[in-house]
């Protein structure tokens, strides 16, 4: 039997399969985030281990049954610790823009394509390195306090093993990692003056990180010493249970923002930081990623000024009755700001041919294309770096949409499969553990048990011709509307 422990946003969730893939046992408990001011977003980390220490007894006492190991993922976030162990202050979360400032500094310092080389991505507010800063400029009493910075997941795994310890595929998410090297990048840490012996041990996601502690497996009913693989960040273990484990693979969600995933078999990196590039949980493998701020948000903001009268099914009900364009109305979604690598200040979001004779159905149309048109412009950037896609793997709660999925078909010029409902990152990280332990004799063996397609939508020839016109003129709207970023202050 193996665990799974997803330290997510919005909760903990834990899951046990077996060698088969099945999942056997699951149990989730939500927390609370915090927002003290306007771009802040905090959790305490006290919450998470009372959340995890909750489902994984849950599900222990459920399972009853031998179990073999333990995986890690969960979501990006910056917690600093003192010499015992303990949090300083509230961990500050992958969302918050507090550290756009030291974002800047740190692109000043280093250079952005410099920084890009090294770490496969651009400085973004929300990533550990500019959190650091911000620590020591805005609270320098809990910086002298600080003896190390880890993850959240990590920060739970401390509190399993004792063991300080992350893996390559979160640890690009930090802005310190040497994504080539593996390891914490020397240049960027000597740069910006942060100690080497604050970053906890990186290990490869198939390695074993920690046993766990004695004390804390009594409480838990768990074995003492059980193996603690060191995981995966959330996106990547996403990409395991959902079999974006081969390089023609491509996942999509369209959740409230919009990503794209494809596994790369080298380092490169785009220079422009629209795709970031972070190390794969296979061995000597890399992934892209790319995210826009607004896509499943735009169509919650639709509703919202809609007045929350329609259903998300009765919304799209409305827009399938609308023929491929909208009748020529186009919709860009950057109303959140555009996404890597700046999150534009300069980016808008905007309503372009709007005429009187424009419906609602016409409008919700627009939302949904200008969502997937912004998807395909990333996809665009990974075919210039490389992947060759054969095939699109949607999850998120646009995936329960079938036209949403046609969408994507024929703006990608792809087929779209959906997913079965058991992916998770939680069963993603139980798949790692598998490997670690040696159930299983890959990445590519685990996954396969559990990758379930529900149905594939292929594209339209007519529909994705018709759809390549429209998309050529969506990418000359942004430009148009775009305005210039504040100068930054002196």
């Amino acid at each position: 039997m193996l665990l799974g422990l997803d330290v997510g946003t919005a909760g903990v969730r834990a899951v046990a399969i077996d060698e088969t893939g099945a999942a056997v046992a699951s149990a989730s408990v939500g927390y609370a985030t915090d927002s003290p001011r306007a771009g802040w977003v905090e959790q305490d980390p006290g919450d998470w281990w009372r959340a995890a220490a909750h489902v994984l007894a849950g599900v222990a006492s459920e399972v009853r049954g031998e179990i073999g190991g333990l995986g890690l993922t969960g979501q990006h976030g910056c917690v600093f610790v003192d010499a015992s162990g303990e949090p300083v202050r509230p961990a500050i979360l992958g969302s918050d823009r507090r550290a756009a400032a030291q974002a800047e500094r740190i692109s000043d310092r280093i250079g952005t394509r410099r920084l890009i080389e090294i770490s496969g991505g651009p400085a973004l507010p929300g990533y550990q390195a500019p959190a650091i800063l911000w620590l020591r400029d805005v609270e320098p009493v809990q910086f002298r306090h600080t003896r190390r910075v880890l993850l959240p997941k990590d920060q739970v795994r401390l509190m399993l093993t004792g063991e300080a310890a992350t893996d390559t595929t979160d640890a690009a998410g930090t802005l310190f990692l040497d994504i080539r090297r593996r390891n914490w990048s020397d240049e960027i840490l000597d740069a910006l003056e942060i100690p080497v012996e604050w970053m906890p041990q990186v290990h490869e996601s198939l390695e074993i990180a920690g046993g766990l502690r004695p004390s804390v497996a009594a409480e838990l009913g768990l074995p003492p010493g059980l193996p603690v693989a060191a995981g995966a960040s959330e996106t990547a273990a996403t990409a395991v249970s959902t079999g974006i484990v081969a390089s023609g693979l491509i996942g999509s969600s369209i959740d409230s923002s919009g990503l794209l995933f494809a596994q790369i078999n080298n380092a490169t990196a785009d220079p422009g930081g629209r795709v970031q590039t972070a190390c794969d949980p296979a061995p000597q493998r890399y992934h892209l990623t790319a995210v826009i701020p607004s896509a499943g948000a735009s169509l919650r903001w639709w509703r919202d000024v809609l007045g929350r009268r329609l259903s998300y099914e009765e919304l799209c009900a409305q827009a399938e009755s609308v023929a491929v364009g909208a009748d020529g109305l186009f919709f860009v979604p950057h109303a959140d700001g555009e996404g890597t690598p700046l999150y534009e200040a300069g980016a808008r979001g905007a309503f372009v041919g709007l005429r009187a004779h424009h419906t609602q159905a016409d409008l919700t149309r627009a939302v949904m294309e200008g969502v997937v048109f912004s998807l395909r412009e990333r996809l665009d950037v990974m075919r210039a770096l490389g992947i060759g896609p054969r095939q699109v793997r949607a999850t998120g709660g646009g995936a329960r949409s079938r036209l949403w999925r046609q969408m994507q078909a024929d703006i990608f010029g792809l087929p779209v499969a959906a997913m079965a409902p058991t992916t998770s990152p939680a069963v993603g990280a139980a798949l790692l553990a598998g490997v670690a332990t040696g159930v299983f004799s890959d990445v590519a063996a685990a996954s396969a048990t559990v990758v379930r397609l529900a149905s594939v939508l292929e594209p339209n020839p007519d529909r994705a011709a018709r759809y390549h016109q429209l998309y050529r003129t969506y990418t000359a709207l942004d430009p148009a509307i775009r305005q210039p970023a504040a100068p930054r202050a002196t």
